[in-house]
């Protein structure tokens, strides 16, 4: 799961990690994960929605699935930050050994 990491100041000559290209469709359907997989198909849909020669008889359909993805997205983010919070607020017990 994708989790992001919180901000924090550079170190002295510390560098920005190099940018990671998004996968295509196939890419993520082949090995990537479920979210990764929605992302690729968000951006491929986005770009056909945006296409002036997209003919007009499909955009409905399009802008209607570019919406579901985008929620089903904002689901998966939701979740992995529900589990973070969980897992931040959970004290730690103590342990016994038996």
């Amino acid at each position: 799961m994708t989790r992001k990491t919180p901000l924090r100041a550079v170190e002295a000559g510390e560098t920005a990690p190099a940018p990671t290209r998004a996968k295509t469709v196939v890419e993520a359907a082949d090995d990537g994960t479920r979210r990764e997989l929605l992302v690729a198909m968000r951006s491929r849909i986005a770009k056909a929605v945006q296409d002036p020669n997209t003919a007009a008889r499909d955009l409905a359909a399009l802008s209607r699935r570019l919406i579901e993805i985008a929620k089903d997205i904002e689901a998966i983010d939701a979740r992995e930050a529900e589990e973070d919070a969980d897992a931040e607020s959970t004290a730690d017990g103590e342990w016994e050994a038996i």
